[in-house]
C-alpha cells in the first residue's frame, strides 16, 4: 500500500506541474489576445478621432491659385441711323475668373475666356491668396485652346507643382480650387468621371463631378497630393448651372502650349520699364528743381503701378540719371536702352534723390499685349 501511494506521489508532481504550466500558458494566450483587441480598438478610436483629411494637399496648392478681375469692352446695342450706317453702343462689364502662378518670374495660366474681349482691351488685375492685388499684362494667347498667359510684376510667389496627367485614372479623387462667384477661393471635391484620349492615346480632356462654378475658369484640379493635374475650363448643362459634368484642360497640354507662348512672346516684345519722365533737365531746372545746376537726366513723373520701376523701387521725384553704361541725356536714351532688352532682362538704373545717387537693379517687365496665334 506504502508503495502504491509512493508511485501516485511520485507521478502526481508532473501532473500538477503541466497543469500549473497549461494554465499559465492559457492565461497567457488570453492575456495576448485581449492586448490584440485593445490595440485594435485603439486603431479604431484614432480613426474616428482623426478621420481620414486632405487639408496638406489643399494647402500645398492654394496659395498658387489667384484671382482674376479683367474689364471686359462689349457691344451692348447697336442702333441703325440711317442707310449704311449704325452706331454702336459699348458697355463695360466685369469678368471673374481664376488663374495659376507656374513660374517665380511672374507667369500666370489662364482660360483666354477668362480675360477675352471684343477688341482685346485687356484691362486686368490678379488678387493674390495672401490678399496682395496688382495689375496684370496679358502677352500672349492661344483661342485654339482656350488659354492665356497673364505676367505680373510681384515677388514672394508660390508656383504650383505640376503633376501628370497620365497617372490618372477614373475614379481617382480630385479637387478644383477657384473663386467661383466671387466669394473667395474655394475648393470642391469629386473625382475622375471620364477620360478622353486623342489618336496617340494622349489624354485630351479630362471630365470630373468636382463642382466648377462660373469664377472657377483657370483654376486648378489637383490630385491627392496636391499638384495640378488640369486646368479647369467648362461645364456641359443645360440649365446654365454646374450639373455634375465638368471639364479640364489637361495639365500636359496646357504647360506646353503656355511654354511655346511665352518663348514667343519674349521673342516678340522689348524689355518695358513703366516709367512716364519730363523734359530733360538742364542747368535752369536743375538748380529750380534741386538748388544744384549740375544734375542731368529725366525726371519721373509716375511709375506704373506693379510695374518694373515701381518695383526695383525708382519713384516719383526721382531723376534717372544714367541706364546700364549710358548717361541720360534725354528720352531717347531710356527707350534704346530698355528696347535692346527682353522682358525678363534686369539692368541697372541710377536715380538721383534727395542729394544721392542709388543703383538699382530692374527687372523689366512686358508693356502692351501681342497676339500669339497657334
Amino acid at each position: 500500500m506504502n508503495r502504491i501511494s509512493n508511485i501516485l506521489q511520485f507521478l502526481g508532481w508532473p501532473v500538477v506541474s503541466g497543469i500549473l504550466v497549461a494554465i499559465v500558458i492559457l492565461q497567457y494566450q488570453q492575456l495576448r489576445q485581449l492586448n490584440q483587441l485593445s490595440t485594435a480598438t485603439q486603431i479604431l478610436e484614432t480613426a474616428v478621432i482623426e478621420p481620414w483629411s486632405f487639408a496638406d494637399a489643399i494647402q500645398k496648392a492654394a496659395p498658387s491659385v489667384v484671382s482674376i478681375n479683367a474689364t471686359r469692352v462689349n457691344v451692348e446695342s447697336i442702333e441703325r441711323t440711317s442707310e449704311g450706317r449704325v452706331n454702336l453702343y459699348l458697355g463695360e462689364r466685369e469678368s471673374l475668373g481664376s488663374g495659376l502662378i507656374i513660374s517665380e518670374k511672374g507667369f500666370i495660366l489662364t482660360n483666354l475666356h477668362v480675360v477675352d474681349t471684343l477688341f482685346d482691351a485687356f484691362d486686368t488685375e490678379v488678387t493674390l491668396y495672401d490678399g496682395r492685388t496688382t495689375p496684370a499684362t496679358v502677352i500672349a494667347w492661344d483661342k485654339a485652346n482656350d488659354l492665356a498667359v497673364l505676367h505680373i510684376n510681384m515677388g514672394d510667389l508660390a508656383p504650383i507643382s505640376i503633376g501628370n496627367e497620365e497617372d490618372l485614372e477614373v475614379g481617382d479623387i480630385v479637387f478644383a480650387i477657384g473663386y467661383p462667384r466671387n466669394i473667395g477661393q474655394s475648393v470642391s471635391q469629386g473625382i475622375i468621371s471620364a477620360l478622353s484620349s486623342n489618336s496617340d492615346s494622349s489624354i485630351s480632356v479630362i471630365q470630373t463631378d468636382a463642382a466648377i462654378n462660373p469664377g472657377n475658369s483657370g483654376g486648378a484640379l489637383i490630385n491627392i497630393n496636391g499638384e495640378l493635374v488640369g486646368i479647369n475650363s467648362s461645364i456641359f448643362s443645360k440649365s446654365g448651372n454646374f450639373e455634375g459634368i465638368g471639364f479640364a484642360t489637361p495639365v500636359s497640354l496646357a504647360v506646353s502650349v503656355m511654354e511655346k507662348m511665352i518663348e514667343q512672346a519674349i521673342e516678340a516684345s522689348s524689355g518695358y520699364l513703366g516709367v512716364i519722365t519730363g523734359e530733360a533737365l538742364n542747368a535752369q531746372s536743375s538748380q529750380l528743381l534741386f538748388g544744384v545746376d549740375h544734375i542731368r537726366g529725366m525726371l519721373v513723373v509716375s511709375v506704373d503701378e506693379g510695374g518694373a520701376a515701381q518695383r526695383a523701387g525708382i519713384e516719383p521725384g526721382d531723376v534717372i540719371t544714367r541706364v546700364e553704361d549710358t548717361s541720360v541725356i534725354d528720352g531717347q536714351n531710356i527707350i534704346s536702352e530698355v528696347r535692346n532688352k527682353k522682358p525678363g532682362d534686369t539692368i541697372s538704373v541710377q536715380v538721383y534723390r534727395n542729394g544721392q545717387a542709388f543703383t538699382l537693379p530692374t527687372i523689366l517687365g512686358f508693356g502692351q499685349a501681342i497676339i500669339i496665334e497657334p
